[in-house]
């Protein structure tokens, strides 16, 4: 994490997984958004990666393992960091972002993304439901007919099918990063006080629904996961 005149980058910076959320990575990455959010000179949170992908979500081996009833999963409450993180948080996601890793991104405050760039969510191609509460959080930011047709699909599209869904900025990828800080410059100078009153109001809708949704995903997981060949189903099919 680095800090510059109110602003917080925080990076996902293991390209050579394609920046998978491992059980360290979102363990960092929950440990970095605290200490943001903790910080009084921090205003607002920017939340990138490196790489030509922004996150492909959880890796196979974890996936297997919750299938295999081995883990218990600790992505599953990620979101929950950006969403209570006290000062608003904006996502630059310039590179490909897949499963838990869009969601990941669509639980921010303000959402970029790259027009080349593909995303979608990969939950049923592995056979089974989403989770991270992907089945609420994506439609505070896509249509709902979208957003469950992406669920449904699984089907990777181009940013630039996401225009006029919701999403903040849909830029090229080489666009996606500078304009998530000149937004987030617009932010930084306002009083800590004010954004975190309207950090919370704002959120709340969502905070409400990422909760409610985690009963109901659970409930889908323990039928999905622990259907036989599930595992292998997942072996099978995952593409980093």
């Amino acid at each position: 994490m680095t800090e510059s005149a109110g602003i917080a980058r925080v990076t996902l910076a293991d390209p050579a997984s394609n920046n998978a959320l491992s059980e360290p990575m979102v363990r960092q990455l929950t440990e970095a958004l605290d200490a943001a959010g903790r910080n009084p000179a921090v205003h607002v949170v920017v939340l990138t990666a490196i790489g030509q992908t922004f996150s492909s979500g959880a890796p196979a081996a974890l996936l297997a393992a919750l299938a295999d009833g081995d883990l218990e999963p600790s992505d599953v409450v990620l979101p929950r960091s950006l969403l209570d993180c006290p000062v608003p948080v904006i996502a630059a996601m310039a590179g490909h972002a897949v499963g838990g890793g869009f969601s990941l991104g669509l639980a921010a405050d303000i959402v970029c993304i790259a027009r080349e760039s593909r995303y979608g969510f990969s939950f049923m191609n592995m056979g089974f439901t989403p989770g991270m509460g992907t089945t609420a959080l994506c439609e505070h930011v896509l249509s709902p007919a979208v957003a469950h047709e992406l669920m449904y699909s699984g089907e990777m599209r181009r940013g630039a099918d996401f225009q006029g869904t919701g999403i903040n900025y849909v830029l090229p990828g080489a666009e996606v990063e500078a304009k998530a800080l000149d937004v987030a410059q617009r932010i930084s100078d306002k009083p800590r006080g004010a954004v975190e009153v309207l950090k919370r109001t704002l959120s709340l809708p969502r905070r409400r629904a990422f909760e409610a949704s985690l009963t109901l995903e659970t409930l889908m997981h323990k039928v999905t996961l622990s259907a036989k060949g599930a595992g292998a189903r997942i072996r099978s099919t995952y593409v980093e």
